[in-house]
């Protein structure tokens, strides 16, 4: 069902991959302004390619992108391969450490319609675009996006652990997380790679707005290309896989901020929460995301002096009139958006991806900070969504609210970018994945 393939990396030569971990950024939609700031003082960084300088950013990186291949900053591997990627982490107040296993390859890029690739998020125009332009400059690949798969005998795995022991990179990032990629290069591993894949379906967890770029680029391609056989280098998208059976994928909390509401009233909004939660108030608002930890359809609500529990009453449930199927209404995040963001707060369920009273946070305390500081008016904590919860989504044909998870950590830009320039794409004469 989902076709991938090796590729040729462009990496890095081998005198500037002695300093990788100064060239490697956060991906484009999670890297602050401070981070950017400080990456651009490197000329060879990645954040070059993926977040080119204004003005005419894609122009940039599209002039920067051949310097660096004419002046062989960056060389193109000789051999089709699978890149292991590996990435070791803890948690916050947790010694547990986690291996996130997982490998980079080009699958093809499928209409949503074909029901080979699932979202769980929508997208927003104005990032899409920025994607497309970019890639219709360079026609470069600059970072892999996050996409699942469902394997319980865990098949590839043992030929990851063993390519993993002989790594081409090591650093530590950003997030603290130690980052280790490896090359597989054997033919015969390799199809064991795309013999499995092939009958899966692909959950797309991270890279909505990239993949949706490689999309709409793919579709204006082949209108300029009629006569294109499909197995182009624009009918294929960098994609970064791993196992959901793994117990290694965290997605954590996204709380929500509100903020510039009219006529805003802690008493009012209770008042129409009452009807269907039970409402506590708690004495110490930090302990907000404790109290509530692991309680299905519970949240913290946070205001300047006050902090509350809330828990919906299950008779409720039957209340939420938004067609969605009964597994899908019993998310905490249909329920939170549903009775507290349009019932209680008065946005409707159609006005809340675009509006601008709804601000998205991870951090608990960075929710508790902005609320003392009167920067937003509550907050609304919430748990981690399970991967569960984003199955029964992508399988139910819906989709989440925007930003509604965050899976840790995040992949890193820079260890390698894929090109699907005709040229640099085809594989060479010798490689057997020849078509």
């Amino acid at each position: 069902m989902a076709e991938i393939l090796p590729f040729r990396a462009w990496r890095y030569n081998r005198e500037l991959s002695r300093n990788i971990d100064e060239l490697t950024s956060p991906l484009f939609d999670v890297v602050s302004e401070r981070q950017r700031k400080a990456l651009y003082q490197n000329p060879y960084n990645s954040i070059h390619l993926s977040v080119p300088v204004q003005p005419d950013p894609a122009e940039h990186a599209a002039a920067l992108l051949e310097q660096w291949k004419d002046d062989g900053s960056i060389v193109q591997d000789k051999l089709p391969g699978i890149y292991v990627y590996y990435q070791y982490f803890k948690l916050a107040n947790s010694p547990k450490a986690y291996c996130r296993k997982g490998f980079i390859c080009h699958i093809r890029t499928y209409d949503w319609s074909e029901n080979v690739i699932l979202r769980h998020e929508n997208t927003i125009p104005k990032a899409v675009n920025d994607r497309i332009e970019l890639l219709e400059k360079t026609e470069l690949q600059v970072s892999a996006t996050h996409g699942l798969y469902t394997d319980p005998d865990f098949e590839l795995e043992k030929l990851m652990d063993e390519a993993i022991t002989v790594p081409i990179y090591e650093t530590e990032d950003y997030q603290g997380v130690r980052d280790v990629l490896a090359v597989i290069h054997d033919e015969k591993a390799i199809r064991r790679f795309m013999n499995v894949i092939r009958d899966k379906n692909i959950i797309l967890a991270d890279g909505h707005h990239r993949y949706e770029g490689s999309l709409i680029y793919k579709h204006k391609m082949l209108k300029a290309h009629p006569g294109a056989t499909g197995n182009e280098g624009f009918n294929y998208h960098l994609m970064y896989l791993t196992n959901t059976e793994a117990d290694d994928l965290r997605i954590l909390p996204t709380h929500r901020l509100i903020t510039g509401i009219a006529s805003f009233n802690e008493e009012t909004i209770l008042q129409k929460l009452e009807a269907d939660f039970i409402i506590k108030p708690v004495e110490d608002s930090d302990t907000l995301n404790e109290i509530i930890a692991g309680k299905p359809w519970a949240f913290g609500l946070m205001f300047r002096e006050n902090a509350y529990k809330i828990r919906l009453k299950p008779e409720s449930l039957h209340k939420i009139t938004w067609p969605f199927p009964e597994e899908i209404k019993k998310l905490d995040l249909t329920i939170m958006h549903y009775f507290i963001i349009e019932k209680a707060l008065g946005i409707p369920g159609k006005d809340q991806r675009q509006s601008e009273n709804i601000m998205f946070d991870r951090s608990f305390s960075d929710c508790l900070k902005k609320v003392i500081k009167e920067e937003a008016q509550m907050a609304i904590i919430t748990n981690e969504v399970s991967i569960d919860d984003v199955k029964k989504v992508c399988y139910s044909g819906y989709t989440m609210p925007q930003k509604s998870t965050y899976f840790y950590p995040k992949v890193i830009c820079g260890f390698l970018f894929s090109s699907v320039k005709e040229e640099e794409f085809r594989e060479p004469i010798y490689s057997p994945f020849v078509k």
